[in-house]
Parts: C-alpha cells; structure tokens; sequence
C-alpha cells in the first residue's frame, strides 16, 4: 500500500515540476536575466576602475561551462522538476504517516492540509527569515554560511511544524478539534519567532539593485512554491483518494 501512495506522491510532483518550470519560465527568467545584466554591469565598472588604476586581473578572459540558454532551460527545468519529484516523495510519507492518526479527515482533505502546512514550514517561514535572491545579487564568500543558515532553518521550521500536529492531537480530547488547532498554531508561530529572534540576519543585496525586480523575484518564488504544493496536494489527493476508496470497498465485499 504504501509503494502505491509513494508513487502517487512521485506522480503529482512531477506534474508539479512541470507546471511550476512553465510558471517560472514566465515570471522568474526575465527577472534572472535582468539580474546577470545587472552584475555584468558591476563587473564591468569594476574592471574598468581597475584598469584605470592600473590593475588587471583578467576576469573578461573566463569561459562559461554552460551556455546561458542550457541554465534557463535545460537546467531550470532539471532542477525544478527534481525538487518537485522529491518533495512529491516526501509529502506521500508523510500523508502515510498522518493517514492512521487522523481522524474526520477526508483524504482529499487530508491532502490539501499536509501540502498547506508543509509549503509554510519548508518555504514560506524559512523565506520569512532568509528570503531569496536573484542569482548574481549575493556574495560569494558567503555561499556557505548562507545556505547553512538557510537549511537549518527549514530543518528548526519544519520540526517545530511537526510538534505543533502533535501538540493539537494531544490536546483534541480536551479542548475540542478547533481550540486545538488554534493552540498547536500559536505555538507555532511563537517558537519559530523565537528561533527567527536567536538566528543571525543576512542583509547583502547591493545598492543599486532596482527594488521591484527584488519585489517581483520574491513574490514569483513565493508564487512557484504555490504552484507546487497546490499541485502535489490536489492532484496526490484525487489519486489517493480513487486507491484508498478502491480498497475500502474491495476490504467490504470481502468481509460482506
């Protein structure tokens, strides 16, 4: 059972990868054109001050492995397809795990409710804390500390995402299905403002940088996170919801 719910899981992040390549196609690759120009342009003052100086470095003599055209395509498209597929993955165990604790639930609901709370733990609270960028926009030295920091806050996030579901099931029998999904919520939302609190900010867009490009990348990022998790949800919930039925009713005829 739980190969055939993996499976749809895989099956509806690859729709999802699909869909969010064209939705970034569209909005995000003129943004990400427009900030490699914008960094040719720096680069390019740059080396002209320090020719004028008197220093040369020969960064005009460097190669690109990769053609401009293969990373908008070939490699955006790779990169968003795969994250798709693996999240798709992810979101199938999860819905195996949560699928015999949770009860009331349709599975179409069920769905809809993993996929929501897994979009604001893996992106929507990370990018609150660490928000992206447009390639081109960040130092390089700091590569490492950036997705260091970046990654342990996905990690914190969706731990504290996952105590929280077991903090409202604990207190169902007591306060009531609802009271308790406000309560696991806030205290959510409390410990993650506590761990945004203690870990370090990131402020290194350059000036210069035209604000609404920055504005625009960020939302159309938001909007590709979107575009996943609504797909995996809807599309893994028809899918599971035709095998769990399809089994329910061979379980009823057998036992009948």
């Amino acid at each position: 059972m739980e190969k055939h719910i993996i499976g749809r899981g895989i099956l509806a992040g690859a729709l999802a990868g699909v869909l969010a390549f064209v939705w970034a196609k569209i909005f995000l690759e003129p943004i990400i054109g427009r900030a490699i120009q914008f960094e040719e342009r720096q680069s390019a003052a740059h080396e002209a001050m320090e020719a004028a100086a008197g220093h040369s470095h020969g960064h005009g003599d460097s190669v690109e492995l990769f053609t401009r055209g293969v990373q908008s395509n070939i490699g955006m498209g790779f990169g968003v397809l795969a994250f798709a597929v693996a999240m798709g993955a992810l979101f199938a165990v999860v819905f195996c795990v949560a699928y015999n604790r949770v009860n009331g639930l349709s599975v179409r609901a069920l769905s809809a409710l993993i996929a929501g709370a897994m979009l604001i733990a893996l992106w929507v609270v990370p990018a609150l804390k660490y928000a992206p960028n447009p390639p081109a926009t960040s130092l390089e030295e700091t590569i490492t500390q950036r997705g260091l920091l970046y990654l342990l806050m996905v990690g914190l996030s969706a731990l504290l995402m996952v105590a929280a579901g077991y903090l409202g099931t604990q207190l169902a029998p007591r306060l009531g299905a609802w009271n308790a999904a406000l309560a696991a919520a806030a205290a959510y939302i409390v410990a993650v403002g506590v761990v945004m609190l203690v870990l370090p900010a990131i402020h290194e867009t350059p000036s210069g940088f035209p604000p609404e490009d920055l504005y625009e990348f960020r939302l159309y990022s938001l909007g590709t996170q979107v575009v996943i998790w609504a797909t995996i949800g809807l599309v893994f919930g028809v899918l599971a919801t035709r095998l769990l039925e399809g089994r329910r009713v061979q379980q009823d005829r057998l036992t009948a």
